[in-house]
């Protein structure tokens, strides 16, 4: 029989990062700067996994899956960081209303 090599298995635990020097140590896909918060908001605004994927297009399937799974194992971390998220929005959102009064 020819040899057949195994195909390449990947250590799912080396598909999300945390590293102090990007994306100030948020979670992340590695190789990439896509965050595991980018991925679950598109995901809570009623996005498969494929679709993802397909928007994404520099991530695999996997890689959306993995963060994904990293979600959903750590729930309350990346709801904390969403809210987090939301409110830096809303507060320079404020700010910048404010201004445009100012110079109205």
């Amino acid at each position: 029989t020819p040899y057949s090599p195994m195909p390449t298995l990947t250590d799912i635990g080396t598909l999300i990062i945390r590293d102090p020097h990007l994306r100030g140590g948020i979670p992340i896909v590695a190789g990439t700067a896509t965050s595991v918060q980018r991925i679950v908001a598109l995901y809570k605004q009623g996005n498969s996994a494929e679709e993802i994927a397909a928007d994404l297009d520099h991530l695999t399937l996997a890689q959306v899956y993995a963060a994904l799974t990293y979600y959903h194992a750590n729930r309350a971390e990346i709801e904390a960081d969403l809210a987090a998220e939301q409110a830096e929005y809303e507060r320079l959102a404020a700010l910048n209303k404010l201004k445009m009064q100012e110079t109205a």
